[in-house]
Parts: structure tokens; sequence; C-alpha cells
């Protein structure tokens, strides 16, 4: 799908409408006693709820277009990287996680796309605004603060792209570090992503899983998906979510007799994690054999610096020479919106930054690889996460 057609979607969504839902009487400053201790205590789920969905159909093509896959980890260091004749500059990601967790392709982010996710975003806070988000099914408000959480980063970053860190640059309206900025308002409040995450999720949803659903925009957070996330398939969709994050090496690790973690588990313990034994339970009910070994063996838990390179394609940067990308290296990828100048039986070369180039043929060979060694390299959610008809999906606790 190419960025135009994206953009007119994107800016043709409003979601008012599909909302199936009347617009809620509430007048949310009534609610002085609890807003007064708190303006997050308004979001918290109330004990009845409608049966009301939001579609997301349009996010969900975004997200088909802009995410590049870059499938499961292999728990392996990538192979060197040779640097050009006469230089020792590395352009693009250089991290030993550069091959692992889904990126964004800022890079191919037209003006007129990143203007249509600020419309999208605005959507969004319309409808948390505009009725009772407390009211809609547990998974669906879920699905709500998850899709805005990640629509309002993305478009944050796509704003001030290029970028290599984004710990860098100030966002939001109190220009601010990329965690702390207030980037949405709901219902008169001013929410920054870590506001979503520890005062409005966390404490309301008794499921750790929920964090891998929060995309951070850098490569050492939990992965984006390519699909959104709805009342219907949330519960698969951070089930799915979970078991890659676990199974990478920016999510566990081992150092010595040391469990070496992502902070992100260090951010969510004071509301899941009690102490070393429950986070341990965590991991392993997500955990492959050779990682469920790693998590029992080890004595003690230590927590790691989170890798802070943007999850892009080229790390924020433009290499001062450029060749071109083909369709071969295209083989197992939609490299993004590039690829949707090419056919099937053949079409015309891309140009492309170098270090896009080199990062989409170390994906090819390590999927390869991992054919090779029968892991598998893609996800199945049967019928985009649709339960047969009379069955009820999951809720996430």
């Amino acid at each position: 799908m190419k960025p135009r057609l994206i953009a007119a979607l994107l800016a043709a969504t409003a979601l008012a409408s599909p909302l199936a839902a009347e617009p809620s009487s509430i007048d949310f400053a009534t609610q002085a006693g609890a807003a007064e201790a708190s303006p997050f205590a308004r979001f918290a789920p109330a004990a009845d709820g409608r049966e009301h969905r939001i579609d997301y159909a349009h996010w969900d093509e975004a997200l088909g277009w802009f995410v590049v896959p870059m499938g499961p980890s292999l728990r392996q260091q990538p192979t060197p990287i040779a640097v050009n004749t006469g230089s020792r500059r590395v352009y693009g990601h250089d991290s030993r996680y550069r091959l692992e967790g889904n990126r964004v392709a800022f890079s191919y982010m037209t003006p007129q796309i990143i203007s249509a996710l600020g419309e999208y975003r605005a959507d969004l806070e319309r409808v948390g605004s505009e009725m009772d988000i407390t009211r809609l099914p547990r998974n669906e408000q879920l699905a709500f603060w998850l899709n805005l959480h990640n629509v309002a980063v993305i478009e944050a970053l796509a704003k001030e792209y290029p970028l290599a860190e984004p710990h860098e640059r100030q966002f939001g309206s109190n220009r601010a570090a990329l965690d702390e900025a207030k980037l949405v308002t709901i219902a008169g409040v001013e929410l920054s992503p870590r506001d979503i995450r520890t005062r409005i999720v966390y404490p309301n949803w008794r499921d750790p899983k929920v964090i891998y659903g929060f995309w951070h925009g850098v490569i050492g957070g939990p992965s984006i998906q390519r699909l959104a996330y709805t009342g219907d398939n949330v519960d698969a969709l951070l089930a799915l979510s979970g078991e890659e994050f676990v199974n990478s090496l920016r999510g566990v690790e081992s150092w010595g007799n040391r469990l070496r973690l992502s902070p992100v588990y260090e951010e969510a313990a004071p509301f899941y994690f009690a102490n070393g034994d429950a986070l341990r339970t965590h991991l392993v009910q997500f955990a492959r054999e050779d990682v469920r070994d790693l998590v029992t063996r080890t004595q003690a838990v230590a927590y790691k610096p989170l890798e802070r390179d943007i999850a892009d394609l080229q790390r924020g940067e433009v290499e001062p020479q450029h060749n071109f990308l083909t369709q071969t290296d295209c083989k197992y990828e939609s490299c993004a919106g590039a690829a949707a100048s090419l056919n099937q039986s053949g079409g015309p070369s891309i140009r492309v930054n170098p270090a896009i180039a080199r990062l989409v043929r170390e994906r090819r060979e390590k999927l390869d690889r991992a054919r090779r060694a029968g892991i598998r390299t893609g996800m199945v959610i049967y019928g985009d996460g649709e339960y047969s008809e009379g069955e009820a999906a999951r809720e996430v606790e």
C-alpha cells in the first residue's frame, strides 16, 4: 500500500462513527472526589459495562504498511559489521539487538502521513473524551489505552525524525523526555506514555502481560505489532508479544549467576512482581526451554540499561552514499513503503539508504537460519483474533 493511500485512510478516519456507541452523558468534572485525589482515578474501569466496540481497521492497515517484522530472536550475537573502505564509521544500526524487535519505517513517512497520524491521534482523544471509556468491556478499554499510547509515541517520533536516540530530544506540550512528555489529553487530563502505563493500565489490570503491549520507540523495549489491538485479539496478541520479548536477548539474559532483565520489568515490578519468585514465575510462563533453564538456575536479578537506539530501519542516519535495494533484497519483507513499488513479477529497483539495505540483508539471513533450525518465524492469530460463534473472547484480568 502506497504512502499516499495510507495517509488518505488515516486522514479520513473518524472513530466516533464506527463506535456503535452513544456518547456518554457523564460529566467528568462531577467526579470531584476521585479526581481531586488523582486525576487518573476517573479512568479506572467501572463495575458495570456496556457492550460497545471501537473499530481500529484503519490503524490496522497503517501498521501493516509501516511496521517491518524482524522475526523471533535467535539469541545470537549478529556478525560484526564491515566498515566501508577508507572509513571507520558504521552507519545505521550496530547494536547487538539490531535484529530483534519489529521496526517502524519512519524514513518512508511523508509529511502528509505524519499529519494524518496527528489527526488519528486527535480522533482517539475525542473518543476518550466524549464517551465514558471506563464503561466499555475491559478488553475494549485495554485495547484503547494500548493503541492510544502507541499512536502517540509513533507520531511524536515521526515529527522529530530523523533522530538516532529518542532520549536526546524533548517532546509534548511540556517539552520533556519521551516517557514523561504530555502527548495526549483525555477528558481534560494531559497524559504521558508513562502515565498511561503506570497510572491507568498497570494499577487496573492484574495480568502482567499487559506490559508487552506498550511500544517505547526504542529497540530495547517490547516490539510494535503489525496488528491494532482490539477487544477480541488483545489477549492473544499480548501473549505473542510476551513470548517474543521474554525469549529475546533484550528481554532476558544472564551474567554469571545473575539474571539480567530489561528495565521494563523494573517499571512494572511495583504492580506485578512483589519479589523475584513472582517475576520468575511470570517469565517461565512464556520462556522456551533454554530461557526457562536460564531463569531457574540463576540466583539473583538485575536490571540492565534500556537499549536507546530508535526502533527504525536506519537509526535515523543517512549514509553519504546510496545504492539500490532490489526485489531480491525484498524477498521476505515489504521493505515498508519501498516495496509498494515492486511487484511479484519484477519491478523497478528502489533507491534506498545502504544502512537499510544492510539491515534487510541481515534480517533475511537471520530468517533463513531460523527456518533451517525449525524456528517459527511468524505469528498466526486465526480469524484475526475473532472467536467462534458463541465463544466469548478471553478477558485480560
